[in-house]
């Protein structure tokens, strides 16, 4: 499958100094989506010249959150390809070969500056309101001033020599035409002087090399692309589409960052996002198929997919409709889905809960989680057999310990006669035992429930009572009822 005018290949190509954060993610789904509407390629490449920085450690965390988000790679790390290897660090010889040609077409220099004379010559520039790039210094050094530096123990850097006159011009799928002053642009470093190559030169022979036949990457990049275009164009090699998404933004206007939600992906599948809820909350993150429609398959979104309704200004992130959407989501989901995913939630927590337990809970909380985590606030009491809480919490509203007391009692004697403990027969009972001691329901329930649970909010009560059984729960009511006992004794005296 092609665009029109040659097979769809497209890469994400992240660094490994960190984890991936919502920013990578959001243009690595792009890419994914671009490749999978169009039957075309995507490449997984790893930009690892940043030694010091990079980390094994980065790296399975990218590969472990793509393959946790279902962003699955044609070519590239576990997966292989034509176009090995797909680590920059593997890839030297190359870079080495394409700067020679840039020498012999008279499009590469070496620059025998050192850093602190650049240094220098930037903040003389600056005190003099000129632009502080490279001043061209080295560009047309003869031959004996090139020997008499390198007689001086410098290591080159091999810089490229951007046309000096005229301007460059971005077209760009979603942003349209952007143009850029020669002029603007210095003569940038490709190779450093120990040997490996710049991002700017890097990234263009590796997408060369690779068919690359789209670029879809974040705006930060935009800047990069007149100078990339340059380097294209000087090794003869026809310009791949490029198209800069919009950056993310927080609900107040500011660049994403931790305290917006700028967490690691990782983070996010700890805390109980779903990954389709997740893929569905990025894919809007700045391209939307009408306006109104929100929540999507993962095969709709593939089928709606264009890069033309991207939208060029900032997206908004916001948590509390990834929240909303992710608990949309959770409902979604079969109850014996949904608890095979909350069981490792619990377990993590420190609970032994078992998975004919957790299934059975399903149904009490599924319509009051928005992550997976919430549901061990919600039913840690049915996994440990002593539970806690003050015993004031009893006494029902608008009743005494002494009356709060009566009720209990009657409570565990009528369900110690029950010959079922289904969630129909306790409801019907408990409802006709609060009309016999002439109180309301509320007032009822709410004792059994912090006798039964320690807490005064918790799952429905019937199914609550129905789960833990009856030999559990009225261990736990007769637990309250001498707790109503105490106290009662305590405020008499």
């Amino acid at each position: 499958m092609t665009d029109g005018t040659k097979p769809v290949r497209v890469r994400f190509a992240p660094s490994p100094t960190g984890d991936l954060h919502v920013g990578g993610v959001r243009t690595a789904l792009f890419n994914w989506l671009f490749a999978r509407h169009h039957g075309g390629v995507l490449v997984l490449r790893i930009e690892d010249t940043d030694r010091l920085r990079s980390s094994e450690e980065s790296i399975g965390g990218i590969l472990s959150s793509m393959d946790w988000l279902g962003l699955d790679w044609d070519e590239g790390p576990g997966v292989g390809g034509d176009y090995e290897p797909y680590f920059q660090t593997q890839r030297l010889p190359f870079y080495h070969a394409v700067a020679e040609q840039l020498f012999e077409k008279g499009h590469a220099y070496h620059c025998y500056c050192t850093q602190d004379e650049l240094q220098a010559r930037r903040k003389a520039a600056l005190a003099l309101g000129k632009a502080p790039g490279y001043d061209r210094r080295c560009r047309h050094l003869s031959r004996d001033e090139r020997a008499t530096l390198a007689a001086e123990g410098r290591k080159p850097a091999v810089r490229f020599a951007m046309p000096l006159e005229g301007e460059t011009i971005v077209q760009d799928l979603i942003r349209g035409e952007v143009r850029f002053a020669n002029e603007q642009l210095d003569d940038l470093v490709i190779m450093k002087a120990d040997g490996t190559p710049t991002y700017n030169f890097a990234v263009v022979v590796d997408d060369m090399l690779m068919k690359i036949s789209h670029v879809i990457r974040a705006d930060e990049h935009l800047a990069n692309t007149p100078r990339q275009i340059r380097i294209y164009e000087a090794l003869g090699y026809a310009l791949p589409h490029f198209a800069h998404v919009s950056t993310i933004l927080g609900e107040d206007g500011t660049r994403l960052s931790k305290r917006h939600g700028a967490a690691a992906l990782s983070d996010y599948r700890e805390s109980g996002y779903l990954p389709e809820a997740v893929f569905n909350f990025l894919a809007l993150l700045g391209w939307a198929y009408d306006d109104k429609t929100e929540i999507m398959s993962r095969d709709e979104i593939i089928d709606r997919f264009r890069l033309e309704k991207v939208n060029p200004s900032p997206a908004i992130f916001s948590r509390e409709k990834l929240d909303w959407m992710n608990g949309v989501y959770i409902r979604a989901l079969m109850e014996d889905d949904l608890a095979t995913r909350l069981l490792p939630f619990l377990e993590r927590s420190g609970l032994e809960a078992d998975e004919g337990t957790v299934r059975r809970l399903v149904p009490l909380i599924q319509e009051r989680v928005k992550l997976l985590s919430d549901a061990v606030e919600l039913v840690d009491f049915f996994f440990t057999e002593e539970i806690t809480y003050d015993s004031r919490l009893l006494v029902g509203k608008k009743m005494d310990a002494s009356a709060s007391l009566d009720a209990l009692t009657r409570v565990i004697q009528t369900l110690e006669a029950l010959p079922s403990f289904d969630e129909e027969t306790l409801e019907t009972t408990l409802r006709d035992l609060a009309g016999q001691l002439g109180l309301k329901a509320g007032q009822l329930f709410g004792i059994i429930r912090i006798a039964v649970t320690g807490k005064p909010v918790a799952p429905p009560l019937f199914g609550t009572l129905s789960v833990l059984g009856q030999e559990r729960a009225l261990t736990r009511l007769r637990r309250g009822e001498q707790a109503l006992s105490e106290l009662v004794r305590s405020d008499g005296k």
